[in-house]
């Protein structure tokens, strides 16, 4: 069932396209065409829905203001070649720090993805960096590359791979902030 909700917001009422879908969490998503859905599991109350909407409300605004800034900035085209080689530059430059801690250099895949900077395939030995990263700002790269070779220490998001990425990169939540305003690059806007 899909069904359009107005949501108050700092900046006015904004369309949310609510789905009830076979999830076990609510998903919030803006669009690289800025449109805003949320989708919530089958049996997941309106009512509630709804409130977690206008909890949501100030970072759906702040989402979109980030996208437009990032829109306005054009990035510049990167052949293929270049592009492999901007993002194996970027896992030479950060390799070295996790090297010590027992984590063999994995093979790198650039793959244009949909809505993701990067993965790690740590059972594999690879990790894939998103090619629209060849377009954004080298610690941009970086801060990727170093996320993607955490994960073959820890597999999950939880305390223990934050730490580690303080301890390798302390100003890694910053280099996720900047990114943020390059999400008009994924979705196969415009990279090789």
């Amino acid at each position: 069932m899909e069904q359009f909700r107005l949501v108050d917001t700092p900046c006015g009422p904004i369309p949310v396209l609510l789905r009830h879908r076979r999830v076990k969490n609510l998903n919030l998503r803006v669009g690289a065409d800025g449109t805003v859905a949320l989708s919530v599991p089958l049996r997941y109350p309106l009512d509630r829905a709804e409130d977690f909407l206008r909890d949501k409300s100030g970072w759906i605004a702040r989402a979109l203001e980030r996208q437009r800034a990032g829109q306005a900035r054009p990035l510049p085209p990167v052949d293929r070649e270049e592009c492999a080689a901007r993002l194996g530059e970027a896992l030479d430059r950060v390799w070295p720090l996790v090297a010590p801690l027992g984590i063999p250099k994995p093979a790198l895949k650039p793959r244009a993805l949909k809505s993701q900077w990067g993965n790690c395939h740590w059972a594999q030995g690879y990790i894939t960096l998103n090619t629209a990263l060849a377009r954004c700002p080298e610690e941009l790269r970086d801060y990727v590359a170093l996320h993607e070779l955490v994960h073959f220490l820890h597999h999950d998001h939880g305390p223990g791979f934050y730490a580690r990425m303080d301890a390798l990169m302390p100003d890694w939540r910053a280099r996720r902030r900047a990114l943020r305003g390059y999400g008009s690059a994924l979705e196969g806007r415009g990279d090789s």
